[in-house]
């Protein structure tokens, strides 16, 4: 499945040779060799290109030999180590550890405190002191001596005198640096973790649901180490990244921390206990027994089987330390037998990624990319989400819609991508998909036919590669066509075989069907998701949220799918398109799946097509839903033109009965701003000629649109369709929007007109009314052009006389309209309600009694009443009075309303005026009333004056009062009757000065202040009731 290493043979003893391997050791560019003869060697590892295998091969060795010492033991050399910061080289042989130095490989010490040692570790790792805290290299030997265990510590390449040791309640059988501190020992009863600093040991204790047990101490049948002939797993362990260490024995294994407790992982599935362990970044390795001869390479995140590397005879592993940091990335490591040494070479990291997604193991490539620092990949970040996406669509071909959307969800994949995926139906001209063909009954899918003859001649592969009668283990990333075979497989009947299997319910074709709408109803959470995610960056009007300065990639990067190699990117082009495609997309996929939730979307703020959303509302007749979505997407014209359409039942479809008829239109137009007042105008005019009353709510309704619509249009709009409206929008306009302009008041003034002039077009009744509405908006309205309108009015029309007279009234030709209503209306009641009008409204009103807001008290003024009418100039009633008893020719004298006028109004006509006007043949007796009258007025205001007076002296009496002695409640110690004590210690509370025999001043509220301090700027004065005189002083603050 994956080729990570590939194992070049770089050392073999020759036949004659009758020495075995017993251990190696490599560093820098050299390989030790320790054989069974106690003999060591000595080799220079050269680098040796890589060629193609037709290539010739090259002649440069992948080994020279250096070096050879024939006594370095008199036994086998079991295990080498360095420690490279002392310069010494540690061999395991004959039960001792020994000391060489590592340049010329002499004997420096055998350590005989080491005698039948069984094993040894040894570390380097910088350690700050614990008491000066200054960092230093350390680095220890531990040696494994029956059931004891020794170290001896290297601090700075000096070897510390002091040799420690541990004794254990069993043999040691193996060793492992956990940290620089931490070692993990191997025991026949299990694993411990001993902290060499204060001498702690920890078991590893391994959970099982019957309760906690220590890993190890039972074989994997359940029978204690003791039976089966005394056989012992031997223990293994390796340490991983992230302090964490995997530890094995027999076929159970266990990932632990530094502080030996387990983690939450499974085992991994070995069929067979290992011979080695090792971890070469980023992977597990594991020889098999010497008689299969094959490394297996392992994921320790996934635990499955990567590759198999056939070693023949292959029993001794060793990584060079060290083993799990980039210092060792790509630098292999080494596999031996008893008769030759492969060196182990990693491929790019990239090509194996690139093995595993063409492979579709998209989880492993992803478990490989996240376990790989991200020095090592040029895009790390990219690698991952480019396979997630892969797998993603893997799982979308094997219609597993819901995971593979929810992927792509996570990785945030660009929409496009993802639509195309689908039909077109969903995905338009992105799609593709295949459009199904239909087969004849003599074709053959030759597509099937050609992939199972691929699967079979695979299998046929792989079963001859494959050295066991087992099943391959990629075989298990494979589906499989049909049922593993049981045990019993060579007895099973031909019967079984041979009967047909049983009918199951037939499964749409992928895309189809039942399977579409599955496949629909996971894309939409999917789009749903990346709206918000476009909504975060982009406007609802198609602007960035967040302006993007020039040369930067933004955030919303991820949602475009580029070509290789773009440049100069318009950015906010190119994430409105797909704000175009996700609402779009997600449109239909609503009209597919979910129908009831394609109206909210479009009746909010969205980019959708509107050549794709009004096709698909328009098919399946959802009309309102259409129009509402042109409404939306400011698309008047289209949705006013198609409501037109159903509103006069032009329509070849049968639509609803809310849609015919102008209501839906009136509606539509209402809620139009006023910018669009050309189109409201053109499509207004059906719905008024089809109901007028109904129509003209698009202008008189009481909206703010139809209040800001431009009412000089509307007016030229309304006049020459029917003029009768024009009347009913200028009085809406005038009288409840309260339009002062002056050209809308005289136009309502000439449509009036025109009702009145119109006798054969209208009714009486009509015209009348039209006159009372001319005659009330006269009265009321001071906007129209006066002239030109009186100028409208005919002199010999009785329907306009008061017309008029309202209208000379306007112009201050008071004379001329009391003519209008003495001799033409002949109205003497409407004559004298003209004259108190015109008196009331320009005689000067009374001024009300009201109080004085220093003092509280009562002011009076005189009334209008109080002016004398002797002093009075000619007005309105002297004119009606003139006007009945010296009429112009030909009318005649009219004493009855005159005498009625002098009784009423007597004394609002000036005395001489008036006594000049009556004849000299009148009776005096017929003028008592209007004597009465003056001498009542006269006597009114005598006493008017007299009461003002009274009340002045009343006030003015109060006030000198409250002056001198106070209000009443100060009973006489008020005023400027009060009294201040100032004392020696009292101080001005503007200069902070004593007061002394200066002149002082006291205010209303007793405070006193040197008198010179009165004015200065910044005094703020203590508010009455806070305090009286100096004692108010104390009790304050100063300031």
């Amino acid at each position: 499945m994956l080729s990570a290493f590939r194992a070049q043979p770089i050392y073999e003893l020759k036949q004659q040779d009758k020495s075995k391997i017993e251990s190696v050791l490599a560093y820098g560019d050299r390989l030790l060799v320790g054989l069974s003869t106690g003999t060591l060697r000595i080799y220079r590892v050269n680098e040796v290109p890589e060629t193609s295998p037709d290539a010739t091969p090259s002649k440069i060795r992948a080994v020279d030999l250096v070096r050879e010492e024939e006594k370095f033991s008199r036994r086998a050399i079991q295990q080498l180590a360095i420690i490279k910061e002392a310069n010494i080289l540690v061999s395991l042989s004959d039960g001792h550890v020994s000391i060489h130095d590592l340049q010329t490989f002499q004997l420096q010490e055998k350590l005989d405190k080491t005698k039948g040692a069984t094993a040894f570790a040894v570390t380097s790792n910088v350690i700050k002191d614990p008491v000066t805290d200054i960092p230093s290299l350390v680095s220890r030997l531990a040696v494994a001596v029956k059931r004891r265990i020794l170290w001896w510590s290297w601090q700075d390449m000096e070897l510390s005198p002091e040799v420690q040791e541990i004794t254990l309640p069993h043999s040691p059988k193996s060793l492992l640096w956990a940290t620089g501190t931490k070692m993990l020992v191997g025991l026949d009863p299990g694993f411990s973790v001993i902290d060499i600093e204060t001498l702690a040991v920890a078991d590893v204790i391994k959970p099982t649901p019957t309760g906690n047990v220590r890993f190890g101490a039972v074989s994997s049948s359940g029978m204690g180490y003791m039976g089966m002939g005394s056989w012992v797993p031997k223990p293994m362990a390796t340490n991983l990244t992230n302090n964490k260490m995997l530890i094995a024995k027999d076929v159970n294994t266990l990932f632990i921390d530094t502080d030996a407790k387990p983690a939450d992982k499974r085992q991994i599935p070995w069929a067979f206990a290992p011979e080695a362990l090792g971890y070469s970044y980023p992977y597990l390795l594991s020889l098999q027994q010497t008689a299969k001869g094959a490394l297996d390479v392992r994921s320790p995140d996934t635990l499955n089987l990567l590759q198999t590397i056939p070693l023949p005879g292959a029993s001794i592993l060793h990584v060079p330390q060290p083993n799990i940091s980039l210092a060792h990335a790509g630098k292999g490591f080494l596999v031996a037998s008893d008769r030759c040494i492969w060196r182990m070479v990693a491929l790019n990291y990239e090509a194996q990624v690139s093995q595993l997604v063409e492979k579709t193991k998209f989880d492993e490539a992803i478990s490989l990319l996240n376990m790989l620092e991200d020095t090592l990949l040029k895009d790390k970040q990219g690698s991952v989400r480019e396979i997630s996406m892969l797998k993603a669509q893997n799982l979308f071909s094997q219609q597993k819609y819901r995971p593979a959307l929810d992927l792509f969800t996570d990785v945030s994949a660009p929409p496009k991508r993802v639509v195309s995926l689908y039909p077109k139906s969903i995905a338009g001209d992105l799609s593709t998909v295949e459009e199904p063909t239909e087969l004849t009954d003599t074709d053959e899918p030759s597509g099937e036919t050609s992939a199972a003859e691929e699967n079979s001649s695979q299998t046929e592969d792989q079963a001859k590669n494959t050295p066991t009668p087992t099943k391959s283990v990629l075989g298990k990333f494979k589906p499989s066509a049909g049922k593993d075979d049981s045990d019993t497989a060579s007895i099973r009947s031909f019967r079984t075989t041979s009967e047909a299997p049983r009918e199951k319910p037939a499964k749409d074709a992928p895309l189809t069907g039942s399977d579409l709408k599955a496949a629909v109803m996971a894309l939409c959470s999917y789009l749903a998701q990346s709206r918000v995610q476009v909504q975060r960056h982009m406007n609802t009007d198609g602007t960035l949220k967040v302006e993007l300065t020039q040369g930067t990639t933004p955030s919303f990067s991820n949602l475009i799918e580029l070509p290789e190699g773009a440049e100069n990117i318009d950015w906010k082009a190119e994430l409105l398109e797909v704000a175009k495609l996700v609402d779009t997309t997600l449109f239909r996929a609503y009209m597919l799946a979910l129908p009831s939730l394609a109206g909210p979307l479009f009746r909010l703020d969205n980019f959708c097509d509107p050549h794709v959303v009004e096709e698909k509302l328009y098919e399946s007749g959802r009309y309102n839903d259409l129009i509402d979505f042109l409404y939306g997407k400011k698309l008047h014209r289209e949705a006013l033109e198609l409501l037109e359409k159903f509103g006069r039942n032009e329509a070849a479809e049968e639509v609803m009965p809310a849609l015919r008829g102008p209501d839906r239109t009136i509606g539509y137009l209402q809620n139009l701003p006023a910018e669009l007042i050309n189109i409201i105008l053109e499509f207004a005019e059906w719905p008024i000629k089809v109901d007028s009353k109904k129509g003209m709510e698009i202008f008189v309704a009481d909206t703010k649109n139809a209040a800001n619509l431009p009412k000089d249009k509307v007016l030229k709009f309304l006049v020459p369709l029917d003029k009768s409206l024009a009347v009913q929008y200028l009085e809406h306009v005038i009288l409840e929007l309260n339009d002062k302009t002056p050209e809308f008041h005289q136009k309502l003034v000439d449509l009036y007109l025109e009702k009145l002039r119109d006798r054969e077009g209208s009714s009486d009744e009509e015209r009348n009314q039209a006159g009372t509405k001319l005659e009330e908006f006269l009265r009321n309205s001071t906007q129209y052009h006066k002239l030109k309108t009186f100028n409208q009015l005919p002199a010999d029309d009785p329907d306009v006389y008061e017309a008029r007279a309202i209208v000379l009234c306007a112009m201050g030709n008071h004379k001329q309209a009391l003519q209008i209503y003495v001799f033409q209306i002949q109205d003497h009641e409407k004559a004298e309600e003209y004259c108190n009008k015109i008196y009331l409204s320009t005689s000067t009103s009374p001024a009300p009694v009201g109080s004085n807001p220093n003092t509280g008290s009562q002011t009076y003024e005189k009334s209008s009443m109080s002016t004398d009418p002797e002093d009075q100039q000619p007005n309105v009633y002297t004119t009606l009075l003139s006007l009945y008893l010296k009429p112009p020719s030909p009318h005649k004298v009219q004493w009855e309303p005159a005498l009625q006028l002098l009784s009423k109004h007597g004394p609002r006509l000036p005395a001489a005026n008036t006594l000049d006007l009556m004849p000299s043949d009148l009776h005096v007796s017929e003028l008592n009333s209007y004597f009465l009258g003056r001498i009542r007025s006269a006597n009114t205001v005598v006493r008017e004056e007299r009461i003002i007076t009274s009340l002045q002296a009343i006030l003015k009496t109060n006030l000198s009062s409250d002056l001198l002695l106070g209000p009443e409640h100060a009973q006489g110690k008020g005023g400027r009757s009060r009294r201040v004590v100032i004392r020696e210690d009292d101080h001005c509370r503007v200069c902070h000065k004593r007061f002394g025999n200066s002149a002082v001043r006291v205010y209303p509220d007793n405070e006193v202040i040197h008198y010179g301090c009165v004015g200065r700027s910044g005094v703020q004065r203590m508010k009455a009731g806070q305090g009286q005189g100096l004692q108010g002083l104390r009790v304050l603050p100063w300031g």
